[in-house]
């Protein structure tokens, strides 16, 4: 399958500088993990399945289409990945209508982007109906961009989203930092090409080549950011 990633100019002129930040949403920004674990619980409780705490670190992180498939598969239950994947949003949809908890730190990190006017985008595998209702607790004045995993045709852990994401803003990959939570999601980052920092959530994440580990987005802040950036960059030299 061949990307529709737009083509727009780069600022590779800015080469060493921090031009964007995309972030994460579940486990990431929002607390919100154990919420998909607690829904997919739920729905396979009513199909006639209990699921083994063994299949929550296989489906976390993933995209839904990823994760409905192997729990069908895991299971054997009778059901379309089409008519599962509407139930889990419903039943993931009835939380998060009551607020989501937001990680330490992700209010500070969001306002101390937009007090520096540094473009942040938001790049979620969750499907689009999500990612709007989870902008009621992030404050969508927060981000200059939003991309769903419904929104193009491969998302996490191809480099598509993260590739868009920087073709919209007119930034370089290279100078675009990337946080998440997930393998899934620094797999995704790292091959767009961009530098990656970490916030493991419920898996561990290892260090590796062009990726900070680090325990908690209170350890992010704009001058941490930059300071990746002008390494990683300098590191290709």
């Amino acid at each position: 399958m061949t990307s529709s990633i737009p083509a727009v100019g780069t600022r590779t002129a800015e080469a060493a500088t921090l031009q964007a930040v995309f972030l994460d949403l579940d486990g990431t920004l929002v607390d919100t993990e154990g919420f998909w674990w607690e829904a997919e619980a739920e729905v396979f409780a009513e199909l006639g399945h209990i699921l083994d705490d063994t299949h929550r670190e296989v489906v976390v992180g993933g995209p839904m289409t990823r994760s409905a498939g192997y729990l069908i598969q895991a299971t054997g239950v009778d059901i379309s990945l089409t008519e599962l994947s509407v139930l889990l949003n419903a039943a993931f949809l009835a939380r998060i209508r009551r607020g989501v908890p937001l990680m330490p730190g992700a209010r500070r990190l969001l306002a101390e982007l937009a007090a520096h006017d540094v473009p942040a985008a938001l790049v979620s595998a969750s499907h689009r109906a999500i990612v709007d209702q989870m902008l009621h607790s992030l404050g969508p004045e927060n981000f200059r961009l939003t991309l769903a995993g419904d929104d193009l045709e491969r998302t996490k852990p191809h480099p598509d989203p993260y590739l868009t994401a920087a073709a919209r803003l007119g930034a370089d990959p290279a100078c675009c930092a990337v946080i998440e939570d997930t393998l899934t999601g620094v797999t995704a980052g790292e091959a767009a090409g961009c530098p990656v920092v970490a916030v493991p959530s419920v898996t561990p994440i290892p260090p590796a080549a062009g990726r900070t580990v680090v325990p908690s987005l209170e350890e992010v802040d704009l001058p941490f950011l930059r300071t990746l950036i002008t390494e990683s960059r300098g590191a290709m030299y």
